[in-house]
């Protein structure tokens, strides 16, 4: 654009100088030129100006655009709100579930019929995409069912408010969040604990040690996402914050994906000795995490394959048998190359 004006410039310039002595006003002329010094500048202004205007009503479209977005459902439903001691066997029923991410959206989840009982550990295997993590995002209502339900000791979860689904439910995600502020604040973030029962947790996630020698004690810094700690420390941090929480209901969303064998082994002794009796789904990244459950559900395309326990699967050519098969050659190929 500068280019153009200064050519512009320049041949207004000659045009002027070519008029024969007389026909041009001096004065007109070196006005003319005067202006035309300026026209780089205001051709530049202009065009800044305008995509300014062009980047930032794209703001402007994006607000609109999530104000159309509809609203999660209601927090609180006062007029059917659980009782404090929900659950309290910790039995999950899938009744037809069908789930899909928008309404122009395929299924995702089609027709998962089963039923996890009160104090089991579950385990929950499949290829990736075929439905695993989308089981738990319908669980904590992430996203709603297309048709179908989801029944907690009987009661429908989509008849009572979020904040009471979601706050009887605990969970260790595959990625740890942990939050800038102190250890106690990430540990008992509405201050509903005393030291005595942090302490407690920590020592059960063997972390007490850790946290022990830092000055700060439980009010050391935690930077943002965690950085300061660990991957592994932040995941037994993960696991600390559950074990405060002592809900019926443990998720294990591929926990141990990104950590080492030897914390991935501390969580999950971790968790079957402090929930023995409650429920725990665990999504397997690594097969012979679900070696112990109590079932196996193994999904594929959205769909229940096979749903029983390990030993009943391993004594036939199931599904699983193939996964677990799969997954041990790779492992045995994998310390060859070592």
């Amino acid at each position: 654009m500068n280019l153009l004006s200064n050519f512009i410039f320049s041949s207004c310039l000659l045009f002027l100088l070519n008029f024969p002595k007389g026909a041009v006003d001096p004065s007109v002329a070196g006005l003319a030129v005067t202006y035309g010094l300026n026209l780089t500048a205001l051709q530049f202004l202009v065009i800044y100006n305008l995509c300014y205007v062009e980047n930032t009503i794209i703001s402007v479209e994006r607000i609109l655009q999530y104000c159309k977005i509809p609203s999660e459902a209601p927090l609180l439903i006062e007029e059917n709100r659980p009782n404090c001691d929900w659950p309290s066997n910790g039995t999950v029923d899938f009744d037809n579930l069908h789930v899909r991410y928008g309404a122009h959206l395929p299924i995702i989840l089609k027709g998962i019929t089963c039923s996890f009982p009160g104090g089991k550990e579950v385990g929950i295997v499949g290829r990736t995409g075929s439905g695993k993590s989308t089981l738990i995002q319908a669980l904590f209502r992430i996203v709603e069912p297309a048709w179908g339900k989801i029944m907690i000791d009987g009661l429908d979860i989509t008849k009572v408010g979020l904040h009471d689904l979601r706050s009887r439910i605990s969970i260790i995600p595959q990625e740890p969040v942990m939050f800038e502020g102190s250890i106690r604040v990430n540990l008992d973030p509405l201050e509903e604990h005393s030291d005595t029962e942090i302490w407690e947790a920590l020592r059960k996630c063997q972390l007490k040690r850790a946290v022990h020698a830092e000055e700060g004690k439980l009010n050391s810094k935690v930077s943002e996402n965690g950085e300061n700690w660990s991957m592994g420390q932040r995941q037994l941090m993960c696991l600390g914050r559950v074990l405060l929480k002592k809900n019926r209901i443990l998720v294990l969303d591929e926990a141990t994906a990104s950590i080492d064998t030897e914390t991935d082994f501390l969580i999950h002794e971790t968790v079957r000795r402090e929930y023995a009796e409650c429920t725990v789904i665990t999504i397997a990244h690594r097969i012979f995490t679900v070696m112990d459950s109590d079932l196996v559900l193994v999904l594929n395309e959205g769909r229940i394959v096979e749903y029983d326990s390990p030993s009943q699967l391993l004594q036939q050519s199931s599904f699983f048998m193939k996964l677990v098969e799969r997954y041990t050659g790779r492992s045995s190929d994998t310390s060859d190359m070592s």
